[in-house]
């Protein structure tokens, strides 16, 4: 579902008091975390993954789009089946489950603010020839999708077909020393 850009928080906490949970199983706003320079020190902080965006589910889309009339943030919903809703793809699904959490993961369980999705910063060793090796986090199920690296803002741009189109997402990196890496594999 579209709504204005920074009324997200709003929306999903307006939903959950307002529509019944029979409905709305579920909504959330899926968060990045990003390393961001402040006074020459590195700050670890989060932005959300999609702006303007909040994700649903329900097993009974006609009920909820009929409940939605009740909540005065929401632009437009995204997509018509029957004139209700176009469930996400199995792809956006799979790209959702692989970039939230290194593990399979269950959207629905998602169920108090704490607990948003959150893409992880991805560990990375900075060879001499500039170029990375992945060490962990949602980087290694995207490697072939990353189209740039940003070593001076540490991001990774991974292009990805999402939501119907082609959308060019900025994930964080961790530059990790490779000697800290070797002791801890030790």
């Amino acid at each position: 579902m579209q709504v204005i850009s920074g009324k997200e928080r709003k929306t999903v906490m307006m939903m959950k008091q307002i529509l019944s949970c029979d409905v709305l199983e579920n909504c959330f706003i899926p968060i990045r975390r990003l390393k961001k320079k402040y006074k020459g020190k590195w700050q670890e902080i989060t932005e959300k993954l999609f702006p303007g965006y909040v994700f649903l589910i329900s097993g009974q889309p006609q009920l909820l789009y009929d409940e939605l009339e009740k909540i005065p943030t929401l632009t437009k919903l995204l997509g018509s089946c029957e004139e209700y809703f176009t469930p996400l793809s199995k792809s956006d699904i799979h790209f959702l489950q692989n970039t939230l959490e290194e593990k399979n993961i269950n959207l629905k369980e998602y169920q108090e603010q704490s607990e948003t999705p959150t893409v992880e910063l991805s560990k990375v060793v900075v060879k001499d020839n500039r170029q990375i090796q992945i060490l962990s986090g949602p980087l290694t199920n995207l490697e072939g999708q990353i189209k740039k690296v940003n070593l001076h803002k540490r991001i990774a741009i991974v292009e990805t077909e999402f939501m119907g189109s082609r959308s060019m997402i900025h994930l964080g990196i961790e530059i990790v020393n490779e000697e800290i890496v070797f002791q801890e594999n030790r």
